[in-house]
């Protein structure tokens, strides 16, 4: 198994790949997409936490019941595409009160988009995965999420953040035993998109300075790069106050570059 600061790879299989952050604590990731999600399951004494359920490609519940037996609960961070893929596979699903309607109503983005979007980079796909077939999922959730709620999974402890700016309902976790951050698409190594009609630069901007008031210790991201510096919280806030500073803190000024990281607005 290998071992980057303290993630062990578990296994692999002709899409996931399961790596340990502890005892209690697995991602399971989509390296083999261009979009490389990654989903969280966070188990407890009673149950389990899924945070998000990645692309849909491949049954993503038939990894996490290799894993544990517990009832999950599965949340989001947000209602987008790349984050409710596999949310058919599951039946107790949380969603912030912002985006209920997203996931029972209607999807902002069409079914086509989804799809162009899904297969824009060449990538080898399991012999299984048909795109004709592949839908967005629509359900009505079985829980609504609010900021400051709790997650009890059993002596363990999840808190809910609402952090508005990628998408209305955008919420991060926070273990604060742990002091872990599931930052879903607000940090990551990455271009960070807050261009798209439904995102709102500003608002994310004062999410990132929202989180930056907890003790975190790590950062476990929706994209790319699993193993990230705390300190990251902090540049990509500097970074959008840097925009912000110089009036192009708004939707159509383009890609801005910083180190480990892009801005789109």
């Amino acid at each position: 198994m290998g071992n980057v600061s303290g993630i062990y790879k578990v296994w692999e299989n002709d899409w996931f790949t399961v790596e340990q952050i502890d005892s209690d604590t697995f991602a399971v990731s989509e390296y083999k997409h261009w979009e490389e999600t990654h989903s969280y399951l966070l188990l407890g004494n009673d149950r389990a936490l899924m945070i998000d359920s990645g692309l849909g490609i491949s049954d993503i519940s038939r990894v996490v019941r290799s894993i544990t037996r517990l009832p999950v609960l599965l949340a989001a961070t947000h209602v987008h595409w790349d984050h409710i893929g596999g949310h058919k596979f599951f039946h107790n699903i949380a969603v912030h009160e912002k985006e209920e309607k997203w996931l029972s109503v209607e999807f902002p983005i069409p079914l086509e988009v989804v799809k162009k979007n899904l297969v824009q980079k060449e990538c080898e796909f399991p012999a299984d995965f048909d795109i004709d077939q592949y839908r967005i999922y629509r359900g009505k959730p079985d829980q609504i999420l609010h900021d400051g709620d709790r997650i009890d999974l059993g002596g363990r402890e999840i808190e809910v953040i609402h952090t508005p700016g990628h998408s209305p309902g955008h919420i991060c976790f926070f273990d604060r035993k742990k002091q872990f951050l599931y930052s879903g698409d607000l940090i990551y190594s990455g271009c960070l998109d807050a261009f798209y009609p439904t995102t709102d630069p500003y608002e994310f901007m004062q999410s990132v300075k929202k989180v930056e008031g907890y003790p975190i210790e790590r950062i476990l991201p929706g994209h790319h790069k699993l193993d990230i510096s705390v300190r990251m919280v902090t540049e990509v806030g500097e970074a959008f106050g840097y925009l912000y500073e110089r009036g192009v803190l708004r939707q159509g000024e383009g890609v801005f570059e910083f180190l480990g990281f892009q801005i789109h607005l």
